[in-house]
């Protein structure tokens, strides 16, 4: 008999959906053409890229051009900071504010500008995942040139208060970017309504391919170059362009927001469903805030447990999952972004990730259930700091 599986990594990556694989298919043999190539077959691949970037830029609600093609969300978040940060520099300005617990494409871009003379506030998210507006406004000041928080954490999926930061950088000169990759194709995204200057995005997080990504950039807002070599995307990003990845990443977030608030409601249900029955273990605690996260999200720890082994017996079981960040999965230290929450390393270590798609069914629900109760009591059994916890010796802290 097969071995039973069930993948509950979405925020790692998803599977391209067949939409996606349909529009991809003809420019990987048939428009194989460069779309800089004044022929007919280069014409046409420039077609599809124009049609791609049209279709971006309505889901967004932005104008094409400000639509700008990337190889995924980390250059997107890289070219955006280091633009912000260059141009701010010519007026003076050396001063950005970020949160404690962005992804580390936003982080370590931050910390080599620290090393050529910027200086970067990190603001906490306390116990509930969630910037302050309030104290977003008390960092900016007067030589602030950025001001860069993430649309949804890809950790938590505890959601920002985008549209109130946004605007509050608007008021005061200051441009504003968000790494949206895993909110877009999830939660609606409007870059107009939420007053973003430069917004990331990232297909492989909405069933699309890897390889592909959008930097959004509003129009004025200065966008440096980040590669050079050609002219491509306005002069702003050369190389030739990957013209099936656009295609494919295009048909796959149309797919996604056309489909948003039905596959919403039935996330939503599970994720709830998943969140009451892994709250009934002994000593668990949901990381983040219940409301106002992605519909998909489920992070819990549970006491006494550590995140590799979770994992490992979890995938024994049929299970893929993770304890935090893919990008950082190969780390031996707790995630940064739970301990930004004010967790001790010892419940930060026994974090367990659960990222559901809309493929998931109740009957999935149920099993993981079941399948995690059975591991975190079997790593209990063998945990000697269990035993510290459960005899009195070591205080729970759950």
């Amino acid at each position: 008999m097969a071995k039973r599986l069930i993948y509950v990594d979405n925020a790692a990556t998803t599977a391209m959906n067949d939409v996606a694989i349909a529009a991809m298919s003809p420019y990987l043999k048939e428009v194989y053409g460069n779309p800089s190539s004044l022929h007919s077959v280069g014409q046409a691949a420039k077609e599809a890229l124009d049609g791609a970037r049209a279709k971006i830029a309505a889901c967004l609600n932005c104008e094409p051009k400000e639509i700008y093609f990337t190889s995924g969300g980390s250059e997107a978040d890289n070219q955006a900071i280091r633009s912000a940060a260059v141009n701010g520099a010519k007026k003076g300005k050396k001063h950005i504010v970020t949160t404690a617990f962005e992804h580390h494409a936003v982080l370590h871009t931050l910390k080599k500008l620290e090393k050529e003379g910027f200086e970067v506030t990190y603001l906490d998210v306390h116990a509930d995942g969630v910037v302050s507006v309030d104290e977003v406004a008390a960092a900016i000041r007067p030589d602030t040139a950025l001001v860069t928080v993430m649309y949804a954490n890809n950790e938590i999926g505890t959601i920002q208060p985008i549209k109130e930061i946004g605007g509050l950088c608007r008021g005061r000169g200051v441009v504003f970017h968000t790494d949206a990759v895993q909110a877009v194709g999830h939660i609606p995204v409007d870059v107009k309504a939420d007053n973003i200057d430069m917004l990331s995005v990232s297909a492989h997080k909405f069933h699309g391919p890897k390889g592909a990504g959008v930097l959004f950039c509003r129009r004025g807002v200065p966008l440096n170059t980040f590669i050079d070599g050609g002219m491509q995307e306005r002069g702003r990003r050369a190389g030739t362009e990957n013209i099936a990845g656009a295609a494919a990443m295009a048909a796959a977030l149309e797919y996604a927001c056309r489909n948003m608030q039905k596959n919403s409601a039935k996330l939503l249900a599970l994720r709830n469903r998943l969140i009451e029955g892994l709250l009934k273990i002994p000593h668990s605690r949901l990381n983040g805030a219940f409301e106002g996260r992605l519909p998909n999200n489920v992070n819990i720890s549970f006491e006494g447990t550590e995140g590799e082994s979770l994992l490992l017996l979890l995938d024994a079981k049929g299970i893929c999952a993770s304890s935090g960040s893919a990008c950082t999965t190969a780390s031996l230290e707790p995630s940064h972004v739970l301990l930004a929450l004010g967790l001790p390393h010892e419940i930060a270590h026994g974090s367990l990730r659960l990222t559901l798609s809309e493929e998931n069914t109740e009957e999935d629900i149920e099993y993981i259930i079941n399948a995690v109760a059975e591991v975190v009591e079997t790593v209990r059994g063998i945990s000697s700091f269990w035993d510290d916890l459960q005899s009195g010796k070591i205080k729970h802290f759950i």
